[in-house]
Order: C-alpha cells, then structure tokens, then sequence
C-alpha cells in the first residue's frame, strides 16, 4: 500500500504554500483561491493545504520531511534561523538527528535524517510543550 495524499488544515494556506515551496521544495499543481492549495513533492506525494479557522491538532501531530545528511539538517536549521524562524538547535533523538519548528499557519514540521545503526524505539523523544 502507499500513501498518496494528506489533506492539513491551516490558518493560511497561501503563507504555508510560500513555506513549504521555499524550504522545502514542494511545488504547488493547484489552487482554488485562498482557500485551497495543492502541493506535490518529489517522489509524486500530494499535499493539500486547506483554509479553515478551527485548527485544533494534537500537540505531538507533525508533518516530517527528510533530509539527505546531518549537514543538510544543520544547513536548513541555519537557513530558517537566518531568516529570523524561531527553530531549536538539531539534536540526537528517536534514531534521527532532527528539530521541529512550528511554521506559519499553525502546524509543527519535522526536519529529520535518519541515524545508521541507532534504534528509533529508545528515547529521547521530542517535547512538544516547547515547540
């Protein structure tokens, strides 16, 4: 089975659209106003952001996106600093070296490369109280 589609809610879908494409590398094949985008990655995923007023999602909900290397972490953490993104430090947990940001529009994002050799199922694990 694979997963084809997410549909996620935000306070501003044309702002997310403008996140997701700059970070992120996703490229937008539709929109529907200011009220609907749909986003594709590379590999042919469909991202569709939604524009809604009730964003109610649970404090650990996240939406990861991979990255090549630890350099390429670092390089991305540095670039949204940069940019004046308040985003934590990357570190080691859960068998990735990762951080989490929370990006316009109200939802929290991953940026993540897996460890070799490091098992996912022992801790630390992310406190999303902070984020």
């Amino acid at each position: 089975m694979k997963l084809n589609h997410l549909n996620l809610t935000v306070s501003n879908a044309i702002e997310v659209r403008d996140f997701l494409q700059k970070y992120f590398g996703l490229k937008t094949y539709t929109t529907a106003g200011k009220a609907f985008v749909g986003m594709v990655d590379d590999d042919g995923f469909l991202l569709n952001l939604m524009l809604g007023k009730e964003i109610n999602y649970p404090e650990s909900f996240h939406v990861g996106f991979p990255q090549d290397t630890k350099e390429d972490v670092d390089a991305l953490n540095q670039r949204l600093q940069a940019d004046g993104y308040e985003v934590n430090e990357p570190s080691e947990m859960h068998g990735s070296y990762t951080f989490y940001l929370k990006a316009p529009g109200g939802i929290t994002l991953e940026a993540y490369t897996q460890l070799d050799g490091v098992d996912p199922s022992k801790g630390p694990f992310p406190d999303f109280s902070n984020i």
